[in-house]
């Protein structure tokens, strides 16, 4: 028997599309995923979220989330999705183990953000080492940071940690920024932002905390150790929509288009979170776009008479 909604995803958008349509009786089932509770959980302190003065852990924000959820109701299932049929309602979500049905679909399976791929880079995420700078800015007041990156992210990163950092060293590993004219001259022109051309990051220095980086220049080999706080890796985001290419609308980087709120090209899939919002990317606009996406699975499945 097909469930009534089936929720991919267990991050802030998934969890808050879970509450709201298990408070109406939709009995939603949310579909973790390999990394259950998003990117929160491996985030240290959350300050932005509202009704937290004090600021709170993000693993026990997402745990709070799911607490909520699980006292409307909500049901959870551990599984990684690896195809979906779209073509028609039901539709059919394929784990290596078992296949779910589901009348309605709302996808908040987020994006994940590019990283160097060096082991001390995934051991200090959290302890110093952070891909967002609106979500960490405030903790390296007064400190020294590095951004790694060249494309207009990283270039607004920089920029906007200028706010709190003592100073911002950008490694870039060519001659020049591949960021808009007007980005790169921001960083060109910020007193406080010097640039490291031509070079890429070996290593994250710390044992418990960040203390520095080792960079290599790229055309003489030579390396260099920074004694700085923090590290902003800035070379993108991908959404985690593989498996639904060729079934629903995407944007060239790959996220999901939605239109008239959360609603993707086919009736009755939905979309929410960081897979579809490549702008803003935060904890709660996340959670504001599930609540839409429960409202408007609900409305179609009254409209259904299901």
């Amino acid at each position: 028997m097909a469930e009534n909604l089936i929720i991919l995803g267990s991050g802030p958008a998934g969890l808050t599309a879970a509450i709201y349509a298990a408070r109406a009786n939709l009995n939603p089932l949310v579909v973790e995923g390999i990394q259950a509770g998003g990117q929160l959980t491996i985030t240290s302190d959350v300050e932005n979220y509202p009704g937290f003065p004090k600021g709170i852990l993000g693993p026990e924000l997402m745990t709070s989330f799911r607490q909520q959820a699980e006292r409307f109701g909500a049901r959870f299932a551990i599984g990684d999705v690896k195809s979906v049929e779209l073509g028609q309602a039901p539709f059919k979500l394929n784990t290596e183990k078992e296949t779910f049905e589901t009348k309605t679909l709302i996808i908040s399976t987020g994006a994940s953000a590019n990283l160097l791929g060096l082991p001390n880079e995934s051991r200090l995420m959290g302890k110093g080492v952070s891909t967002c700078a609106t979500c960490d800015g405030f903790f390296f007041r007064g400190l020294e940071i590095a951004v790694v990156g060249g494309g207009d992210s990283a270039c607004e990163e920089a920029n906007f940690l200028t706010r709190f950092a003592s100073k911002v060293t950008m490694i870039h590993r060519r001659d020049h920024f591949r960021a808009s004219k007007i980005m790169a001259d921001r960083v060109l022109k910020n007193p406080k932002i010097e640039v490291v051309w031509d070079s890429t990051l070996d290593d994250v220095l710390g044992s418990d905390e960040v203390t520095g980086i080792r960079v290599r220049n790229l055309k003489t080999g030579a390396t260099r150790e920074i004694n700085l706080s923090g590290v902003f890796v800035a070379i993108g985001h991908s959404p985690n929509t593989k498996i639904f290419k060729g079934q629903l609308e995407m944007d060239a980087g790959g996220y999901l288009i939605t239109r008239d709120g959360p609603k993707t090209n086919v009736k009755g899939v939905f979309a929410a979170g960081d897979v579809q919002d490549h702008v803003y990317r935060q904890a709660i606009t996340a959670a504001g776009s599930g609540c839409m996406a429960a409202l408007d699975a609900e409305r179609y499945l009254e409209s259904l008479h299901l």
